[in-house]
């Protein structure tokens, strides 16, 4: 079957008094020239078997189209007989085309186009949080690596996070290493997208929460610290740490304890140990 990057011009003729110019040879059939990114600003690059399938479960309505490898076909039938049913393009391609598309050469196979979930607003989010139940949130406070992004998503989805609270001027946003690294998570933990501080802090106060500040150094150790059923983890950059004042507005200060071996862990890493200290309280 013929497509777009079949065509090419008919031959020039010969020039006069000369040999006819050489032909250039035909590009491959199968490979794509699509660019690393979607073009549709709507839309998300996602590649990774977990979060295509995380998609695929959750909001298969999203998904626009498929890249994948002859490889991948058997891992994937269910989304390609679903694709054919709802008439949602597929296209099997060589490892080196996703290794374009994805802008990455871990894919694992497969990279889709899906529509983007915007982060939903701070007053929807609280009203649609179960009441009497614990709860655990994550306030991202300058966070922006996106794998560290993707770890932390992960670790939330186990633990059973209600929210990652962005700041109403933070540029993090999910990308496709970071839906990879998640593994599935960033379909399970919705996005929030607060105001002004200083409000957002009300809100959460007036709705039950307390607010924890995480720190390096001079907080209370963790493991021995009381932890409400209701609780944002403030998790400062990666480099940086979390903004002072944000800190000081918060209701406690804690430090995970350890050998004193390295400075810190990295954000994601400390992310978990956390949650898991809550849920093993709380859950």
């Amino acid at each position: 079957m013929s497509g777009p990057w079949d065509k090419r011009s008919p031959p020039r003729p010969p020039r006069a008094g000369g040999p006819p110019p050489a032909r250039r040879p035909a590009p491959p059939a199968e490979r794509t020239e699509a660019p690393a990114h979607a073009a549709n600003r709507s839309e998300l690059r996602l590649y990774g078997l977990n979060a295509l399938h995380a998609v695929f479960a959750r909001r298969p309505e999203a998904i626009r189209k498929v890249y994948l490898t002859e490889a991948r076909i058997p891992a994937l039938k269910p989304l390609l007989a679903w694709c054919v049913k709802q008439r949602v393009g597929y296209r099997v391609v060589e490892e080196g085309d996703l290794d374009r598309l994805a802008a990455s050469t871990h894919h694992e196979g497969v990279v889709a186009d899906v529509l983007k979930v915007e982060p939903m607003p701070m007053g929807d989010w609280l009203r649609a949080l179960p009441e009497g139940r614990p709860v655990a949130a994550l306030w991202l406070d300058g966070v922006g690596n996106p794998h560290n992004f993707g770890a932390i998503l992960r670790s939330a989805a186990h633990f059973g996070v209600a929210g990652i609270l962005l700041p109403r001027d933070s540029t993090l946003a999910l990308s496709g290493a970071a839906a990879r690294v998640a593994e599935g998570g960033a379909e399970q933990v919705p996005l929030v997208r607060m105001g002004n501080a200083e409000n957002a802090i009300g809100q959460l106060r007036g709705a039950g929460f307390s607010l924890a500040a995480t720190v390096v150094r001079g907080g209370d150790a963790l493991f021995a610290a009381t932890l409400p059923q209701r609780l944002v983890y403030v998790m400062g950059a990666e480099g940086e740490g979390m903004d002072a004042q944000l800190a000081a507005a918060c209701d406690q200060r804690l430090s995970i304890p350890g050998s004193g071996a390295v400075e810190s862990l990295n954000v994601a890493a400390a992310t978990a140990v956390f949650l898991a200290q809550w849920a093993q309280r709380n859950c």
